[in-house]
């Protein structure tokens, strides 16, 4: 999927509290090209829509071999992506890139909460962000991007520890699998409304109630729990 010639039509700030363009603009400037590419419709989506000035995003994609392919076109400041990917693999993605653009920016969302053995060492694998830390704190992303813009390297907490947080799996009903289903999808609240056959507001009180159940802060997160307790699938 290439989500890159439709940037400018995304809805808004989906996402209530990723704020990754809030923490690089108040510390660190991108002056650059941003490159994402993300393992399903949903996450392309939601990392897109954390980026308030969106003409930085010159490539959103959800494979490995588009994404080479636009980094080969232009400069490009700073790539963040998934390990998994729905063609190819993230951390190849990584080494590949940084060994044509050497100069390049790297932050991958491990959604396996591992970093292959093969790449732990890794020279050009700056930072690492496990989705089990992504989950209960948004601010290790935050500190990804920020360590890898002042060239400097990261992992997050349990990538150091070598421990995972404690994650509670709540039980959901019907309605709630629904909604966290058509989330992973990728929908707005107003296609999860048409979707539904409910108004928009009702749709909006539908993620509000999937996000205080799974006690989480966003849309992100939820699809990030919902995929650790084995609820859904990207």
């Amino acid at each position: 999927m290439d989500l890159t010639p439709f940037l400018s039509s995304l809805e808004g700030t989906t996402l209530d509290q990723v704020l990754l363009s809030v923490a690089i603009s108040g510390k660190v400037a991108i002056s650059g090209k941003v490159a994402i590419a993300m393992k399903g419709r949903f996450l392309l989506r939601s990392v897109c829509e954390s980026f308030q000035d969106r003409t930085r995003i010159g490539c959103a994609v959800t494979d490995e071999a588009t994404c080479l392919a636009y980094l080969a076109r232009e400069p490009y400041e700073l790539l963040i992506c998934t390990d998994y990917l729905e063609d190819g693999n993230g951390f190849e993605l990584v080494r590949k890139a940084r060994s044509a653009h050497p100069g390049l920016r790297v932050v991958v969302l491990a959604l396996g909460d591992v970093i292959p053995a093969q790449y732990v060492d890794a020279p050009w694998l700056e930072a690492v962000v496990a989705e089990a830390d992504f989950i209960g704190d948004q601010r290790p992303l935050q500190a990804a991007v920020l360590a890898v813009m002042g060239q400097h390297s990261y992992r997050s907490p349990s990538l150091r520890s070598g421990t995972l947080p404690y994650l509670s799996c709540p039980r959901l009903t019907k309605r709630e699998y629904e909604v966290l289903d058509l989330l992973a999808s990728g929908l707005t609240d107003r296609e999860i409304a048409e979707r539904l056959v409910v108004s928009e507001e009702t749709a909006k009180t539908y993620t509000k109630r999937l996000l205080k159940t799974l006690d989480v802060n966003n849309r992100l997160q939820a699809v990030l729990k919902g995929m650790r307790c084995g609820m859904v699938q990207l």
